[in-house]
């Protein structure tokens, strides 16, 4: 028995990601060592550096493992914790749990990393949605039931639910069906932001992973979607940046960066660009400038407390002062005392993505509760935002990135004509047409099996052709444009006129399944993964 998840392009299709029950009454969830993961579930391996995916990997189980040892002892304060300091994993304690277990820090990761996964991109509704299912069924919990969840998070959560109940009533949807709204122009007039004001707690922080490892190939982004997770529970400015600024960090490991570089003072001017036109609340910036750089740790002011400033700050003084160990690091963010398995937790997230899987205690890894769920969603941010990267959008186009549906646009046509040896090819077609169901699933491959003659998706034919001459409105308020066009997906024909400057509405009007591409040729040292 199983909820259906939101946006998932096939039911069929890794079911692990559902809300699943061992009963019909929906009384006993399937918790996710529960799963049955085997191998056969990984995600295929990109043609990427290796250290990918091991860096991938190192910052989810960074998060779990730091989650896992400070469990037992949260809320414990630095006094107690100077006399009885963590060194291994251990159960009992605060919540009870066996040595490994995690808590509301990593289910919210994964609820976060499943979102990404099954959506194939970011969709903070459909985050919400598996959040809710956390909070009232304990999915992706290590215990199966919702335990350790923080006021702030708590009340957005409630808060959704309040406003999915109006919203669904509103627009004629059945309740049961609301967790499952795909439709773009829906999702658009859902308000997702459903904090109190001022909220900035360390509940943002502790969940980013995913966010980060899914969209580090494109860090402006990356850096802008870190910001909106957290947002959406934590809707204080100071939330926004901390997420912006440590989600920047995590791009930046993955892409190889040095230590060095990661805690330069001068990181965040380096990297200025990822951040767009904001800039920083103060109180990360002073966070970004080195504040958090005390040797003396707790006796020179870091605090492993739930404000995210603080939060932030012990977390990096921890990764700061490890030298070059994640063991050493991990145990000083616990031994801090307070909210000792977040501290832990933001840490491994950076740490872990720094050092690699292959570089954190297998005596630690061998005991992680769901081990093989955690490599698995691991396999899958890898190979989904990999894909994601290949097919993604121009920034003109954020708010299509998550709908292929069809889109409002004004009515216009194109006319294209395609100039052959043998043969002339018109077409005039509107941009308002649904051809949502002719989808071209060939390469232009002839007989001989060279690609780069021109496809002909009206007419089902490939023709010889050196170029394409393309207009957009009749009122020619775009040239004519020379241009070669690459078959694929719809998202891949879009990336390829990006990349040969079509105008936007043609674009547009292939990202959103209005038209069909009208063919392909050659593209000349096109940066981009063409046939999988």
């Amino acid at each position: 028995m199983s909820i259906t998840s939101p946006s998932v392009h096939d039911k069929n299709d890794k079911l692990w990601l559902q809300c699943q029950f061992h009963d019909d009454e929906q009384t006993s969830i399937k918790k996710p060592d529960e799963l049955g993961i085997t191998r056969n579930d990984f995600a295929p391996r990109k043609n990427e550096a290796v250290d990918v995916l091991d860096r991938i990997q190192g910052s989810m189980f960074g998060l779990t493992v730091g989650d896992a040892l400070g469990a037992h002892v949260e809320f414990r304060p630095y006094s107690f914790m100077v006399s009885n300091p963590v060194k291994d994993l251990e159960g009992g304690g605060t919540w009870g749990l066996q040595p490994g277990q995690f808590t509301d820090d990593t289910s919210m990761a994964i609820c976060l990393a499943n979102s990404l996964i099954a959506c194939r991109g970011f969709v903070p509704y459909d985050q919400l949605v598996r959040y809710k299912w956390w909070y009232r069924h304990g999915y992706m919990s290590s215990t199966g039931y919702c335990f350790d969840i923080g006021a702030a998070t708590r009340d957005s959560i409630q808060e959704f639910e309040k406003r999915q109940k109006k919203f669904a009533h509103d627009n004629d949807i059945l309740l049961e069906h609301i967790d499952s709204v795909s439709d773009l122009d829906l999702l658009r007039a859902f308000d997702v932001n459903c904090s109190k004001i001022g909220v900035a707690g360390n509940g943002a922080l502790m969940r980013l992973a995913p966010v980060p490892l899914f969209f580090f190939r494109r860090p402006e982004m990356a850096v802008e979607y870190s910001g909106i997770s957290g947002q959406i529970t934590h809707g204080d400015e100071k939330a926004y940046d901390a997420c912006c600024y440590y989600g920047a960090l995590i791009v930046a490991a993955l892409q190889g960066a040095q230590k060095d570089t990661l805690i330069s003072d001068t990181f965040y001017e380096n990297h200025r660009d990822w951040f767009g036109d904001r800039t920083l609340h103060p109180e990360v910036m002073a966070i970004a400038k080195g504040s958090y750089k005390r040797p003396g740790g707790y006796q020179d002011g870091i605090r492993g407390k739930g404000y995210i400033i603080n939060a932030l700050e012990a977390a990096l003084w921890a990764f700061w002062s490890d030298k070059g160990s994640f063991e050493t690091g991990v145990l000083s963010a616990v031994n801090i005392g307070d909210d000792t398995d977040t501290t832990a937790a933001i840490y491994g997230q950076l740490a872990g993505a720094h050092y690699g899987y292959k570089k954190l205690p297998d005596k630690w890894l061998q005991r992680v509760y769901a081990k093989d769920f955690i490599m698995c969603i691991s396999s899958w941010i890898n190979y989904e935002g990999y894909i994601w990267f290949i097919n993604q959008a121009t920034p003109d186009m954020k708010e299509l990135i998550n709908s292929a549906r069809r889109n409002s646009i004004p009515s216009k046509s194109i006319v294209s004509t395609v100039s052959t040896s043998d043969s002339l090819l018109h077409i005039n077609m509107p941009l308002t047409k649904d051809t949502a169901s002719n989808i071209i699933i060939r390469k232009a491959i002839d007989p001989r099996g060279n690609i780069g003659d021109l496809y002909d998706g009206w007419n089902d034919r490939i023709l010889t052709s050196s170029h394409f001459n393309l207009s957009v409105n009749s009122d020619k308020s775009y040239p004519s444009l020379i241009c070669r066009v690459i078959s694929g997906e719809k998202l891949e024909n879009q990336n390829i006129l990006r990349f040969i400057n079509c105008p936007i509405e043609f674009r547009l009007s292939i990202l959103s399944n209005l038209i069909l591409p009208s063919g392909i040729t050659s593209v000349v040292n096109y940066p981009f993964v063409i046939d999988e």
